[in-house]
């Protein structure tokens, strides 16, 4: 090995090998493809092979490259592990922070707090992947992921943020047409819940339902969003069980109100939950942790039950004022 940019240019191959093409790996660099050439040729002049064959029309690997491909990512996932970990020694705070949670949580708590670090810290970079998935950060290679809900058996280190409170609602003005309900009269209601996951919002042990899912004569809106569900509930469309970091500014602000049921299942209470792989997080990771932590605040600034403190006041997120109820026919 000759070239000192050996693992640069290895980088740059396994983009090609993935994308197949030159241009599919340009696109994801945003470079010209004939960059990318060129350091495949650095790459296979410095290895003394070609690692792909090429055409007019594909790549294919060759010996050479198909064994690349399957050693190369291993080490370079150690120099990323390697290159953390000297980094955390210290307390630079810089270079490309990767993080993964759920859209809604992202855009309301995470962006404002991205927004202050990367004023306060001009050198750091931010990867943040807005997905309803559980992100891996071994295999995705994130310096953490933050999920929320109740946490299965891992080998993940955690940090918890907060609490992840469930709160069943409905907007004043449904409640006005179609009354308080008993608990026994709310599968009979019209209900929102979440679409994907076996009853993952807690359905089951309000209602006693015997399945993982709502019987479908009671569910007459189901969404795969909060935000959406939020505003289903918002104009009036049905009940919901939604976290109370989505509506508890809602209900402290009177558009929603609370129903008086239970919705804490067996498992007992959710978290907020920052996850990361290495024992010993980065600067970048510590930093951002410690402002999430200060921008959600103790209690959450999303509590509804409680006003936001003084500090927390600038930072209380501003939500869409209630639409205007749309009738619904009477069940």
């Amino acid at each position: 090995m000759k070239d000192p940019r050996f693992a640069e240019h290895l980088s740059v191959f396994l983009d090609v090998a993935r994308a197949g093409s030159f241009s599919g790996a340009a696109r994801r660099r945003n470079v010209t493809p004939s960059a990318i050439v060129r350091q495949i040729d650095t790459l296979e002049a410095d290895l003394g092979t070609p690692l792909f064959v090429r055409s007019t029309r594909a790549l294919a690997l060759t010996e050479a490259g198909q064994l690349a491909l399957e050693r190369a990512q291993p080490i370079l996932d150690e120099l990323v592990d390697l290159r953390a970990e000297v980094l955390g020694l210290k307390d630079a705070v810089a270079g490309t922070l990767r993080l993964a949670c759920f859209p809604t949580f992202g855009k309301r708590y995470v962006i404002p707090v991205m927004h202050r670090l990367m004023t306060e810290y001009p050198d750091l970079r931010v990867e943040l992947d807005l997905t309803e998935r559980l992100a891996d950060p071994v295999v995705e290679r994130l310096d953490a992921v933050i999920r929320i809900g109740h946490l299965q058996d891992s080998t993940l280190i955690s940090s918890k943020i907060a609490s992840d409170r469930r709160l069943m609602v409905a907007a004043p003005a449904y409640l006005a047409r179609d009354g308080m309900p008993l608990r026994e009269e709310i599968v009979g209601r019209h209900l929102l819940d979440k679409l994907h996951g076996p009853d993952l919002m807690g359905w089951r042990h309000v209602i006693g339902c015997p399945t993982t899912d709502l019987p479908a004569s009671a569910t007459i809106f189901r969404c795969d969003d909060f935000e959406a569900l939020r505003q289903a509930a918002l104009r009036g469309m049905g009940i919901t069980i939604l976290p109370e970091w989505v509506i508890g500014q809602d209900v402290r602000l009177g558009r929603l109100t609370c129903l008086p049921f239970d919705v804490i299942g067996p498992e007992g209470e959710a978290g907020i939950h920052v996850l990361r792989a290495l024992s010993k997080p980065s600067a970048n990771l510590r930093v951002f942790m410690a402002t999430l932590r200060a921008h959600v605040g103790s209690p959450p600034i999303w509590a509804h039950d409680c006003e936001p403190t003084a500090a927390q006041s600038d930072a209380v997120l501003t939500v869409d004022p209630m639409p205007m109820l749309q009738e619904l026919p009477a069940r």
